[in-house]
């Protein structure tokens, strides 16, 4: 029995065939026929010819049924799944990518490896609910203002401490800047703006959330409410002496993008930080400074407007003094202040006692202490005196005077005394 061949068309081929048909049974010209399919004269007459020659098959594309040249051989797809399930297992289609051609010398295209993953179990689809938000256009500068927020996570999974990244992104041009910290707290904060200020120079304001780190969570005091002033941390303070507005957040998606960036880094810096074995802070610093050029390079985007409006810095001396944590004490009648529940013993010839000193805690661990601005030399207390017990020692026998009691003819009992 002879089989015959199978001719398998796609719906928008068989259209083509009936209208080819038609034309060429005269039942409307090629004219017509090209505005019904949406092609032009040429193409028409192109299948016509086809048609006569070949028959149905004429209208069938050429490469139906043929291996593609460009298929990629079981061999390649075998070492693919064979990096992907050993070094790159929780990678997504677009990192493992960059993987294979960075660290492997293997190319392939994002969505066939997409396909081989999914063949191989290596890669699931998720489809994630997009929720409505109000889109808010980006700020139109580079500098005209940097998104920030600090994110506590396992960014060395198990082979290192927990740490935080204090992070920038613009808003206009979204380049980032980042370190790692122990912790998120003012001093972190404030030493990553300084390592952004190195790099970019100073923008016109920061938008930050309502973290108490950024925003202070106490009432003005009476002196700040009769000048009409509120309450700031120590983190709005130090922006605010070097001319860097402070805008606070109503909700982490108001500053999405910095929020979205912690999520691509959980995302691939972990993964990055994994291949190279990297276990602690100081590793992740180090690798930082080499990983966010090329991430920058990747991702960022052009402005609207080409101008840089950062501010160059015109004397680090006034940025590191800004650049601190200021705190009022008072100066104890022995000239002494207290401060971190330390001692501290002044050294100066100016009448303190009584009066408000500045202690100034530096980025780099040190402690400054002023009096309107001038400098104050102290030594640190180390041990406090002991206290003089003013109890008095007990003894072995208490001495009490014993009552006298006068004879029987005693002139006192008698009522007569001696002459």
């Amino acid at each position: 029995m002879i089989k015959k061949d199978t001719i398998t068309m796609s719906m928008e081929e068989i259209k083509r065939l009936q209208i080819v048909n038609k034309v060429l049974d005269k039942r409307i010209k090629q004219k017509d026929a090209a505005q019904i399919l949406g092609l032009s004269e040429r193409q028409i007459r192109r299948l016509v010819r086809s048609r006569k020659r070949k028959g149905e098959r004429g209208l069938i594309h050429g490469l139906r049924g043929k291996e593609s040249k460009r298929k990629i051989s079981s061999e390649k797809k075998d070492l693919i799944i064979d990096k992907c399930a050993e070094f790159y297992k929780d990678f997504g289609p677009t990192l493992a990518q960059e993987k294979l051609e960075e660290r492997d010398k293997i190319r392939i295209s994002r969505e066939s490896l997409r396909q081989i993953l999914l063949e191989a179990g290596l890669w699931e689809i998720s489809r994630k609910s997009e929720k409505h938000r109000q889109w808010r256009e980006r700020k139109l500068y580079f500098g005209e203002m940097a998104q920030s927020d600090g994110s506590r996570h396992k960014w060395f999974e198990e082979r290192g401490p927990e740490a935080s990244l204090m992070a920038f992104i613009d808003d206009a041009k979204s380049e980032v800047y980042g370190e790692f910290h122990e912790y998120e707290g003012t001093i972190p904060a404030l030493k990553t703006f300084k390592g952004y200020i190195k790099k970019n120079g100073i923008p016109i304001s920061v938008y930050v959330d309502k973290h108490s780190t950024y925003k202070s969570q106490h009432e003005a005091t009476i002196e700040e409410q009769l000048l009409g002033k509120v309450a700031k941390s120590q983190y709005g303070r130090a922006l605010e002496e070097i001319g860097v507005k402070v805008i606070y957040a109503n909700s982490a998606q108001a500053k999405g993008r910095v929020e979205r960036l912690f999520k691509t880094f959980q995302d691939r810096v972990i993964k990055e930080m994994r291949l190279e074995g990297i276990s602690s802070i100081e590793e992740g610093n180090r690798f930082l400074k080499e990983y966010l050029p090329k991430f920058n390079r990747r991702f960022s985007v052009e402005p609207a407007r080409k101008e840089n409006i950062h501010r160059k810095v015109t004397s680090w001396k006034e940025i590191n003094r800004a650049l601190t944590i200021k705190t009022e004490r008072f100066v104890r009648n022995d000239y002494t202040i207290l401060h971190d529940k330390q001692l501290y013993q002044l050294k100066t010839s100016l009448s303190l006692k009584g009066k408000k000193v500045m202690a100034i805690d530096l980025l780099n661990g040190k402690l400054q202490i002023e009096y309107q601005d001038k400098r104050i030399v102290f030594s640190k207390i180390e041990s406090r005196p002991q206290k003089i017990s003013m109890a008095v020692k007990p003894v072995d026998r208490i001495m009490t005077r014993r009552r006298y009691v006068p004879s029987i003819n005693h002139p006192w009992r008698n009522g007569v005394m001696a002459k």
